[in-house]
């Protein structure tokens, strides 16, 4: 039996009616965020925290990233869901194509935890030649870590809510669902699912739904009972940590809160919203360019034959036909006094977020 095809583990936790619920998914390992978010959420031990899964890999810091979400689960209001980037105590029993690409893996991405652990014990993740041997070095010096993430859940369910990682299938019990179904799933929200219960999901940026304006905030399907938070946190340069608060148990008047660490300027004069824009992102971001520039460059969208100038150094290559980092022309509609974040400042205007969403502003900013 393979890591996703075990039967899903379940939590259900007993959560007072009176206590504020916060939940966040996809911190990836970027401590920065998720301290910049508990804090603007005014977390504490009056709240309940629900970490919705992928709390590793791809940022910097999985380790310390494990070793403090551990500690914030010992206070008993703090509760982690697995997502498919956590289940790293499967390097003790998984065999075949995943283990034998482990030092691959390692090697390539220079960062996780793996990689966090392996240089924690003073060694050299490059010159490892036989991982399956070293793993059990790493399993006797970590051994409260990986017990900790070999007893997480893949979902946490209560009378009305269940949050899962990245899916949850109406088709069956949730206690029938193996790992795999709860922890990987694409696109969730475009299945046509209904539930009966709140499902609050993370896994796949919600950035990505949409195809001509750009938007990092919690997408809210109440005729369908569906919340996705993932807002994108490392993965995108834009991205922000989203934080769905619940105010109660029982409760869906549901708001949010996020943390980015863009600095936060003034706009100074009215600006008018593009009638048109699109946004070119991960898995369709290939491109023609038409003209290089040392700054901008004006590009094609192969796929639907789009133009607009992109940043130079988005582009992943030098050739003519390249993929690119997401972008987008959009201009938002904004005026004199909005306060927005500034992501990128450029010779010909700031690519700012405002309210979540991303685009252009061509007007001084104070």
């Amino acid at each position: 039996m393979g890591m996703y095809d075990s039967p899903a583990r379940i939590l259900r936790p007993d959560i007072p009616s009176g206590r504020r619920i916060i939940v966040t998914s996809d911190i990836h390992a970027n401590l920065q965020y998720f301290n910049g978010l508990l804090s603007r959420a005014g977390f504490s031990d009056a709240d309940e925290l629900i970490i919705d899964g992928d709390f590793l890999e791809k940022g910097t810091e999985s380790l310390a990233t494990l070793r403090y979400i551990m500690d914030l689960s010992r206070r008993g209001n703090v509760h982690a869901v697995m997502g498919n980037c956590d289940d790293w105590s499967a390097i003790f029993s998984e065999t075949g194509k995943w283990a034998d690409n482990l030092p691959k893996y390692i090697k390539w991405r220079r960062s996780g935890l793996l990689w966090d652990m392996i240089c924690g014990l003073g060694d050299d993740p490059m010159t490892i030649r036989d991982f399956q041997t070293y793993k059990y070095k790493l399993g006797e010096a970590y051994s409260d870590e990986f017990a900790f993430l070999s007893a997480l859940p893949q979902a946490i369910e209560t009378d009305r809510f269940i949050f899962a990682h990245a899916a949850v299938f109406p088709d069956k019990p949730l206690a029938a669902h193996t790992a795999g179904e709860l922890m990987r799933c694409d696109r969730f929200m475009d299945l046509g699912f209904s539930f009966d219960k709140w499902v609050v999901v993370g896994h796949y940026p919600v950035m990505l739904y949409g195809s001509d304006r750009v938007c990092a905030n919690p997408i809210i399907e109440r005729s369908r009972r569906i919340v996705s938070i993932d807002g994108a946190c490392v993965l995108k340069d834009d991205g922000q940590l989203n934080g769905l608060i619940i105010p109660d148990i029982n409760s869906d008047d549901f708001s949010h809160t996020w943390y980015d660490p863009f600095p936060v300027r003034t706009v100074l004069s009215d600006q008018a919203e593009s009638e048109r824009s699109y946004y070119i992102r991960w898995g369709d971001s290939r491109v023609q360019v038409l003209q290089r520039g040392g700054e901008f460059s004006h590009c094609r969208h192969v796929r639907t034959g789009y133009e607009m100038d992109i940043l130079t150094r988005y582009l992943f290559t030098g050739e003519e036909f390249t993929d690119c980092n997401d972008c987008t022309d959009y201009v938002l509609p904004l005026h004199a006094g909005d306060r927005v974040s500034v992501v990128e400042e450029t010779s010909c205007g700031y690519f700012v977020k405002h309210r979540g969403y991303s685009g252009w502003y061509f007007g001084e900013l104070g």
